[in-house]
């Protein structure tokens, strides 16, 4: 590696190493080694390869200078030949090696990132809904990308480097010393010239990088929440168009200008390092000349040295930075690992079970729960504070017990924040009961396997997500062996079919982020359509119906009525419209159930049920302002 490259290679570096360069735990290194080990034989490889390239790195300023001794000398032309033909095949050599070492670093890098980012991506899976509700989305990806990268440099970068620039520095060494030690000593005295300055202005370096990052991530959070659908009309609804536009030329600027600052502390201190090069050289060939003059150094050994020096100030530098290098790796590690500790509340049990075949009843016995406090699900760095938040555990439901028989239809009803979501969570297994038990097939469903839950329930929300793919996309995760003859009967159930048709790209129609594209209603129905190639034997609708306009809801409560033929199901209901024909009402109030029984009854015994009629139904309108 030439001078200028290792000044590079320095800077770059140093902008990219982490503040926190605290020692690194052998329980860190050892879990770090046991990714590792599937690797293991292209990692030995890796350091073999380096290990030649070294050797050949200092192979070539011996015969170079043996050339030169040889035509001082006036050996025969063929000596000359010889040389230069084994200098190209050391050349050829090399840039092999080189090919094969930057295959392995790559190979050897990117199995890694693939270890590390599957590992990360399978957990967080498993991870209770608790944890998604606190934890900053962007913070989670960084995990998932930043920091698995950084991790990955411990071995693609790191390890080469230390491997082969102590070789390299050892053979450079030592050759140099025994073809003149007095050149190599003074040699060595401008080293502090060289590693200095590569650590004050590496730290000044580093400050800009993070300073760019930081308004570059205020950048991405911007740009990230004002175009999106909603975020872009709540900017057009209350005119801040222009404010928004000054606010990011501000950040656009400090990127800018920040930028400019590094560009040029860059090139300074590359050009007084190749400076400090020069020096070195006029050194040695003075020095060496002087010598050669004397008759105590050939003219060869004088040109190996000026070649050697280079190979000597580049390993040594880059070895004065890796210690820097590897424990910022090793701090990526440590919060790749930081994430996969995190034990999910919910798991499956090793003996777990299916839910029986045939109709499907739903009990819960003495339910209580409380959410859990932050500490339990979450980390402060995912959710950017200093400290978690303890509190938690307050319960939300207190003994609550119903039971929904196979084909039945019970409507739970209630004040906002009575618990009544909560029900829908705990059914899922989204969360655990505190006490109590809830049962599938008179199952708990702590002793049923996840799989087996999600084949039985079928979920329909109020907010009816989509994800960004194709109409196709989104109805095949309920059913990914469906063929197009089962969506579109699916779609013709749930009220959507004619309009699907009436789509230019039909059933590969881009919805859109979160399905934006479509109407609330027609999202629901899409919805409606995706529970309905599930087929499920319980279905639990949270609210189906609570932000759709009356139009809208008649044809969503068309397809729901479609949804719920001949199967178990629990609707959780704002309007009470939508529940007067269920089997079975429960009134919820505080994590209570306060009233149970049919709509007639509930109205005549002149309770809460009849209260929250009342207010919908019979309160009298305003008098309008004269």
């Amino acid at each position: 590696m030439s001078m200028e490259m290792t000044a590079w290679s320095a800077l770059s570096n140093a902008m990219y190493a982490r503040d926190d360069r605290r020692p690194f735990s052998r329980a860190t290194v050892r879990r770090v080694l046991t990714f590792a080990r599937p690797h293991r034989r292209r990692i030995v490889a890796f350091v073999l390869v380096g290990i030649v390239e070294a050797v050949l790195t200092v192979a070539t300023p011996l015969l170079a200078g043996r050339v030169v001794n040889a035509i001082v000398e006036g050996s025969d032309p063929s000596v000359v030949i010889w040389l230069a033909v084994l200098i190209a095949v050391i050349a050829v050599a090399g840039t092999g090696l080189s090919i094969l070492g930057r295959f392995l670093s790559s190979s050897l890098g990117e199995g890694l990132i693939y270890d590390l980012r599957t590992a990360v991506f399978d957990h967080v899976q498993r991870m209770p809904v608790a944890f998604f509700t606190r934890t900053r989305t962007g913070a989670l990806v960084s995990r998932l990308n930043n920091d698995v990268i950084g991790a990955q440099r411990a071995f693609s970068d790191t390890l080469a480097g230390v491997v082969g620039n102590t070789v390299t520095l050892l053979l450079t060494g030592a050759v140099m010393l025994t073809l003149s030690w007095q050149v190599t000593v003074l040699s060595l005295l401008l080293l502090p010239a060289f590693l200095l300055p590569a650590r004050r202005i590496g730290g000044r370096l580093a400050g800009l990088g993070r300073a760019a990052a930081d308004h570059n991530a205020a950048m991405t959070d911007q740009t990230t929440e004002r175009f999106s659908a909603p975020g872009a009309t709540l900017i057009k609804l209350f005119g801040r168009p222009r404010r928004e536009s000054a606010e990011f030329a501000a950040r656009a600027r400090s990127v800018r200008d920040i930028g400019v600052r590094t560009a040029m502390v860059q090139w300074v201190f590359v050009s007084a390092l190749m400076l400090v090069s020069a020096l070195a050289l006029a050194l040695v060939y003075g020095l060496g000349g002087y010598y050669a003059l004397q008759g105590s150094l050939d003219p060869g050994a004088v040109v190996a040295l000026a070649l050697l020096l280079t190979r000597l100030y580049a390993p040594l530098t880059a070895l004065a930075s890796a210690r820097v290098d590897l424990s910022s790796a090793m701090v990526s590690f440590e919060r790749v690992f930081e994430v996969l500790d995190l034990v999910p509340l919910v798991q499956e049990r090793s003996d777990a079970r299916a839910v029986p075949e045939g109709p499907v009843s739903v009990e819960f016995d003495s339910v209580t729960f409380g959410y859990p406090s932050a500490d339990r699900v979450s980390l402060a760095s995912l959710e950017d504070v200093a400290q978690l938040d303890a509190r938690g555990g307050v319960d939300v439901l207190h003994d609550v017990s119903f039971t929904v028989e196979p084909g039945q239809v019970v409507a739970i009803v209630g004040s906002s924040g009575a618990g009544k979501s909560t029900i829908a969570s705990l059914l899922p297994r989204l969360y655990d009961v505190d006490s109590g038990a809830v049962r599938l097939a008179g199952i708990d469903v702590r002793d049923l396997s996840f799989a087996s839950i999600r084949e039985t329930l079928g979920l329909v929300t109020q907010d009816g997500h989509l994800f960004h793919e194709s109409l196709r996309s989104n109805l095949l995760l309920a059913a990914p062996g469906a063929d197009d003859e089962e969506l579109w009967a699916a779609l013709t159930r749930a009220r959507l079919g004619d309009l699907v048709r009436s789509l230019p790209d039909g059933l590969d129609t881009v919805v859109g982020e979160r399905g934006y594209r479509l109407s609330g209603g027609e999202r629901q129905r899409l919805t409606i359509a995706r529970l309905l190639l599930a087929r499920p034997r319980v279905v639990l609708l949270d609210e189906a119906t609570a932000h759709l306009d009356s139009t809208s809801e008649a044809a969503v409560q068309a397809a729901l009525d479609e949804a719920l033929a001949g199967r178990t199901a629990i609707v959780i209901a704002h309007r009470l419209s939508t529940v007067r024909a269920a089997d079975l009402i429960l009134v919820l109030e505080d994590g209570r159930i306060v009233e149970r029984g049919g709509h007639a009854d509930l109205l005549a015994a002149g309770g809460r049920y009849a209260e929250l009629y009342r207010t919908q139904f019979d309160q009298p309108l305003a008098a309008a302002p004269a």
